[in-house]
């Protein structure tokens, strides 16, 4: 997926206060006992760089703006770098990118 590609966003993914109250579960959740546990491996969930658990950011597999939520099982701690490489992408764009850059093979 290309720098310049964009997403068509549902307009009910992006309702302000949808956003509002998972940004707020996100907060909640970043103060809990999980997340520090988290954090504390120093695991960047993206490129597996080792990181002090501050220089994580916490991320949504799929974002909030593309239907995510924050729930324990759609937030992965990210280094800067990868948390804002990433942008809008989900799991499946980042999969779907890589099969596209594959060469191939002409046997």
């Amino acid at each position: 997926m290309s720098d310049d590609e964009y997403f068509f966003l549902n307009p009910e993914h992006t309702d302000p206060k949808r956003l509002k109250k998972e940004r707020e579960k996100a907060r909640e959740l970043r103060q809990s006992s999980w997340w520090k546990q988290k954090i504390a491996q120093g695991l960047c969930h993206y490129c597996g760089r080792k990181f002090p658990p501050k220089e994580l950011t916490m991320d949504h597999l799929v974002p909030l703006a593309r239907g995510g939520t924050s729930t324990k099982n759609n937030l992965v701690p990210a280094c800067k770098e990868c948390n804002a490489k990433k942008k809008l992408k989900t799991p499946v764009d980042e999969l779907l990118s890589q099969i596209s850059q594959k060469p191939e093979n002409d046997e």
